[in-house]
């Protein structure tokens, strides 16, 4: 939290694993991994009458980069809805990593830029790469480096890194590089030359959102839940009452009545994520 919002960050933090019990009066809080990015966590809030579990961000398929979605079970389910629609159901992230070294191949005489949020995204985008045997460098815009050198500070092996210079503008064809999706319509992008764009997002499902963002290769990789992921979540929780918030609630509240869950929106300020 600290190198991703610098001095508007929070002064004092009290930090607690995986599991661990905060007893506060009456009230027992723990947290339990989301599977979203490292170190983001469940919320369990519980008496000796009632056990209340909030998601936050998450997804339950496998990914490198954190610890894997813990199933808690509990009474009331408060759950994230991004990608809340039965249209949504990602691919295999793996497959999908691959449609960019077959890019890459294709093109070998121009750079590759992927857009992909700095926190998680592009640690995972990396990891996947590394994970689909691609060893080169791998060169990152300067917004991504320190959250990177933390990932590898924490054992995720993200392999050989480099943030892009000035002095390496000339030598990138055939070169990856990460960068957050702002820069692919910053001026940063025009430093260089006959450029391939990516995008990594789960919206990138929905064909009107890929043509929008003007990429030359969409990438349907999200760090969100999907809605087979977001059912069975439901489901295995053995929840009597589901809360929705973050995204498409109308949906997901239909399918809960539909399978006899109490179900409502749950309205807050936030906005739609990738």
């Amino acid at each position: 939290m600290k190198i991703r919002y610098g001095n508007e960050c929070a002064k004092n933090f009290q930090i607690i694993k995986y599991g661990e019990k905060l007893v506060i009066n009456d009230i027992i809080v723990s947290f339990y991994p989301s599977g979203h990015i490292l170190g983001s966590a469940q919320i369990l809030i519980e008496n000796k009458n009632n056990k209340i579990l909030i998601t936050g961000d998450y997804k339950t398929i496998p990914d490198d980069t954190t610890e894997s979605f813990k199933l808690v079970k509990t009474d009331t389910l408060i759950t994230e809805a991004t990608f809340g629609l039965p249209i949504f159901k990602h691919p295999d992230p793996d497959k999908e990593i691959l449609k960019l070294l077959e890019s890459v191949k294709n093109f070998s005489e121009k750079p590759h830029i992927v857009g992909a949020y700095a926190l998680g995204k592009a640690q995972r985008i990396i990891r996947l790469l590394r994970k689909a045997g691609y060893d080169e460098m791998i060169y990152m815009h300067g917004a991504i480096e320190k959250i990177s050198n933390y990932y590898i500070q924490k054992g995720i092996m993200l392999g050989k890194l480099k943030k892009v210079e000035k002095e390496d503008i000339k030598s990138l064809k055939g070169k990856i590089i990460i960068a957050p999706p702002s820069a692919l319509k910053d001026r940063w992008i025009r430093k260089f030359d006959n450029v391939r764009t990516c995008l990594a997002s789960g919206w990138m499902m929905i064909k009107q959102r890929a043509k929008q963002s003007k990429v030359d290769l969409p990438l349907v990789i999200s760090d969100h839940a999907d809605w087979n992921e977001l059912t069975n979540t439901i489901i295995n929780c053995q929840t009597q009452k589901v809360w929705i918030t973050h995204g498409r609630e109308d949906a997901l509240k239909y399918w809960c009545e539909k399978n006899n869950i109490y179900a409502q929106a749950l309205s807050l300020k936030g906005k739609e994520e990738h």
